[in-house]
C-alpha cells in the first residue's frame, strides 16, 4: 500500500523574463538641486514617486540619444533619412514634437516637461475634466475616464 502519491514526470518549463531597465537612478542620490526640481515636477503633474521622473527623463535620454547619433552620420545617409524620419514621425504622434518642427536638431530641445504634458493625468486635469491634478489621477485610476487602448496610463 503506498502512502504517498508518487510524482509525475513533466517537462521542465523555461521561463525567462528579459526585461529592460525603463529608469535609471541618479548618479548623485543627494543633490539639492535635483530634488528640488523633482520635487516641484511631482507636485506640478500628480506624480506618485521619484521613479516616475526618472522613467520619463530615461525615455528622454534614449530619445535624445538617438537623435544624437543620427546627427553624426551624413545628411545622405540611409540610415539617417529612414530611422530620422522614423523617430520624427513618432514623436510628432505621440504629440510631443510639432509637426513645423520636424528636424533632429529639436528634438534635443525637448525637456521632460514636453511628455509630462502629454499624460492622460494632465490632459484630463487641463481640460477641466478634474477638480486638481490629484482628483484626475483618481477618475483614471477609478476607470471614470479611460484613455485609447495603447495607453498605459497609471501603470
Amino acid at each position: 500500500m503506498l502512502l504517498f502519491r508518487q510524482k509525475k514526470a513533466t517537462m521542465p518549463v523555461a521561463r525567462s523574463w528579459v526585461c529592460s531597465k525603463t529608469y535609471v537612478t541618479p548618479r548623485r542620490p543627494f543633490e539639492k538641486s535635483r530634488l528640488d526640481q523633482e520635487l516641484k515636477l511631482i507636485g506640478e503633474y500628480g506624480l506618485r514617486n521619484k521613479r516616475e521622473v526618472w522613467r520619463v527623463k530615461f525615455t528622454l535620454a534614449k530619445i535624445r540619444k538617438a537623435a544624437r547619433e543620427l546627427l553624426t552620420l551624413d545628411e545622405k545617409d540611409s540610415r539617417r533619412l529612414f530611422e530620422g524620419n522614423a523617430l520624427l514621425r513618432r514623436l510628432v504622434r505621440i504629440g510631443v514634437l510639432d509637426e513645423g518642427k520636424m528636424k533632429l536638431d529639436y528634438i534635443l530641445g525637448l525637456k521632460v516637461e514636453d511628455f509630462l504634458e502629454r499624460r492622460l493625468q494632465t490632459q484630463v486635469f487641463k481640460l477641466g475634466l478634474a477638480k486638481s491634478i490629484h482628483h484626475a489621477r483618481v477618475l483614471i485610476r477609478q476607470r471614470h475616464i479611460r484613455g485609447p487602448p495603447t495607453c498605459s496610463a497609471l501603470r
